[in-house]
């Protein structure tokens, strides 16, 4: 009698031989590494049940908190070599007979009899499984992310990348735009590291972008508002992590877009809220300084955050924005 979890995964084997899926289904130059990731997220869909934005959110999150990724490495996941073989299978024999006689945990993904830990198909399945562990349901996988990562923000992110990924449908999300309309006149310079007073000295972790009160603020890139309300420095002010793992921090705005809450999905363009001068003091405090936007860039990689500097990425948006009109 198959437990209910091989129920899950033999149905998914079934749903993958009826339709099968190639991941290079086409040589020609058309085919890019988005489309070879994405026939890959959508064949380990097919055989184990967990949609494939998951799957593409984990390996994104992954490729987020490496270094020097190569752009068309296919997925960015790694395995324990231990793990995967086995203890005990000192010549790291890639046969399944091998990794099951030793208690590996490698499988083979796309039917080759082996389990290879460099074949990403393999790969991805492998990980896929180890997911479905603690039960096939969301709220399983959710606690055999955590379980696996036992970071909190690790697993918010991976969720709201998978939120994103499941309303575009698509992984080839790559537009951006500058964070305040270029159709309205505004100014800004490089001041990201500068000294500042308030509340103590401190280093400005930002760009500060000038223009008149109520000019729109836009969302630079896909992501999730992660964060929206008032902060004694900021004023009025949301954040929002994108898919790369990078939190775009707006402060000083005079108020916020109806419909912009937490856990809002939004694209570049997207009006966020309008240009303030809001902070420095509690709720309410306007009019210490010019109305401008404060627009900061902060990377995670896994285990701590910290502020780079914006003002390389906003001139190449600014850019864009401009061609784009």
């Amino acid at each position: 009698m198959f437990s209910h979890k091989t129920k899950i995964l033999f149905l998914g084997v079934v749903i993958f031989l009826a339709h099968p899926l190639s991941i290079y289904a086409d040589d020609s130059a058309k085919n890019t590494v988005w489309d070879e990731r994405m026939a890959l997220y959508k064949k380990t869909e097919a055989l184990t049940l967990i949609p494939w934005y998951y799957l593409a959110a984990i390996d994104q999150y992954e490729r987020s908190i490496k270094k020097n990724v190569p752009d068309d490495e296919m997925i960015s996941l790694d395995m324990d070599p231990l793990e995967w073989h086995g203890a005990g299978n000192i010549t790291l024999a890639n046969d399944m007979d091998a990794i099951t006689v030793f208690n590996g945990i490698g499988l083979d993904g796309d039917g080759d009899g082996k389990a290879d830990i460099e074949n990403p198909e393999d790969v991805l399945y492998t990980f896929a499984v180890q997911l479905m562990k603690e039960g096939p349901s969301m709220e399983d996988i959710h606690i055999a992310l955590w379980n696996y990562y036992q970071r909190d923000l690790t697993v918010q992110t991976i969720k709201n990348t998978a939120k994103v990924y499941r309303k575009f449908q698509s992984i080839e999300l790559t537009d951006r735009d500058f964070p305040v309309a270029t159709n309205y006149n505004y100014s800004y310079k490089n001041t990201w590291g500068d000294r500042r007073g308030f509340g103590g000295l401190r280093i400005h972790e930002g760009t500060d972008i000038f223009a008149d009160y109520g000019v729109p603020v836009k969302s630079t890139t896909y992501g999730v508002v992660e964060l929206k309300g008032w902060n004694l420095y900021g004023g009025w002010r949301i954040g929002i992590r994108d898919i790369h793992n990078i939190y775009h921090y707006y402060a000083h705005m005079s108020g916020y877009t109806e419909d912009i809450k937490v856990g809002t999905v939004v694209k570049p363009g997207d009006q966020l809220g309008s240009v303030g001068s809001t902070g420095y003091g509690p709720p309410g405090t306007s009019g210490k300084f010019p109305p401008h936007l404060h627009y900061g860039m902060y990377k995670d990689n896994g285990y701590s955050e910290w502020s780079f500097d914006p003002f390389p990425y906003l001139r190449k948006w600014e850019r864009m924005s401009k061609n784009n009109q």
